[in-house]
């Protein structure tokens, strides 16, 4: 009597589990945000014949539907390497990250190239806002994308992280091991500026809780605003005495060169508070568990240098994968020179990188 009973209640609690977890799949699942997307070349960079482009969404795992572009070279067969591009920290994809992405897509590997989370096409609310989290999910939520796509090899994923999304793409490469290399270019680690500012000048506990103090002051503004603050882009007019790199910027985001209308650092900038999470949040933390390939990119006389130094001191070489981790310096070049700069950027060496971390050579087709 006791063991059919005992038996009728795990049949019962099984039921149970089955119904209970259909319920929750069906409450749980994604459903994609209906985004509009510009069907016009609206780049800051011209068209490549060799490259077929097309433009699609998908959704990260918070439910944020990302738009992006993809670049696949024309004429190409089988399934190819992939990369997934993003960058600058407050640009858009119509700028130097879609620049990386036909590039690559020239030398044989389809790209995705998307906005992040609250910017561009890309879906999420409120505007302007970042998330040490949610953007480096962003990317992989590009590599899911990628790894369930039929014309993709799915285990030749690698990643380009472009200025502030350099650091956010190391991070991503250290949570998530289906990247098998990372490329990060002239990278800033956001989380070491927004709480240590430029060159660690502001390192200490006195100045981030003064800083801290003002972002919740802040925050109870734009809530009684109903409306976050934008902190402003690059400024349109700069003063006598503008640091170079802050000309720099001016000379991409501001001008014919690299302005965008969807571009934050073109416009209006992110939001104050955005800067909230960054201060507490160590984004290189991890980056020494890294077993996968990493290419660290950076100009000789960027003002940035030292993030891309120091993160590169943080990379462990594996045993047996002694050639994996590599740190190029770029003669003479500034920040903003690999944003764009086609005589600058090492395409050839970055290509190399991606071909025999990714597939040992054998499936890039060159242009």
């Amino acid at each position: 009597m006791m063991k059919n009973l005992s038996l009728t209640l795990s049949a019962l609690s099984l039921v149970l589990s089955v119904n209970s977890q259909n319920i929750d799949n069906k409450q749980n699942r994604i459903e994609m945000e209906e985004l509009v997307l510009t069907s016009e070349w609206d780049k800051t960079f011209p068209k490549s014949e060799k490259v077929a482009h097309s433009k699609v969404t998908f959704p990260n795992r918070y439910g944020i539907t990302l738009a992006a572009d993809v670049y696949r070279p024309k004429g190409a067969s089988g399934p190819l390497p992939a990369i997934a591009v993003c960058g600058p920290f407050g640009a858009v994809k119509e700028q130097a990250a879609g620049l990386y992405g036909q590039e690559m897509a020239e030398r044989g590997f389809m790209t995705v190239v998307f906005d992040p989370s609250f910017t561009g096409e890309s879906g999420g609310q409120p505007r302007y806002m970042t998330s040490p989290d949610i953007n480096t999910e962003d990317f992989s939520a590009a590599v899911d994308f990628l790894v369930t796509n039929p014309a993709v090899n799915p285990e030749a994923i690698g990643v380009i992280g472009i200025c502030g999304w350099g650091g956010i793409a190391i991070n991503a490469a250290a949570a998530d091991p289906r990247i098998k290399a990372t490329v990060a270019s002239t990278m800033y680690d956001m989380s070491r500026v927004d709480s240590n500012g430029y060159f660690d000048s502001a390192d200490s506990a006195e100045a981030r809780n003064e800083l801290r103090r003002s972002l919740a002051a802040q925050r109870t503004e734009d809530y009684i605003n109903g409306c976050p603050k934008p902190g402003g882009g690059v400024p349109d007019l700069l003063p006598e005495d503008a640091p170079q790199f802050l000309k720099d910027y001016h000379a991409y985001y501001k001008t014919k060169r690299g302005y965008h209308p969807r571009s934050l650092n073109s416009n209006g900038g992110r939001n104050v508070t955005a800067t909230i999470p960054w201060i507490n949040f160590p984004l290189m933390s991890r980056a020494g568990e890294i077993e996968n390939a990493v290419m660290i990119v950076h100009g000789e006389k960027a003002h940035s240098f030292y993030f891309g130094s120091d993160a590169y001191k943080r990379l462990t070489v594996v045993p047996g994968k002694e050639n994996n981790k590599v740190f190029m310096v770029i003669p003479g070049a500034s920040h903003t020179d690999l944003y764009d700069n086609l005589a600058v950027i090492p395409f050839d060496q970055i290509e190399k990188f991606f071909a025999e971390n990714l597939c040992s050579n054998t499936c890039v087709v060159r242009k």
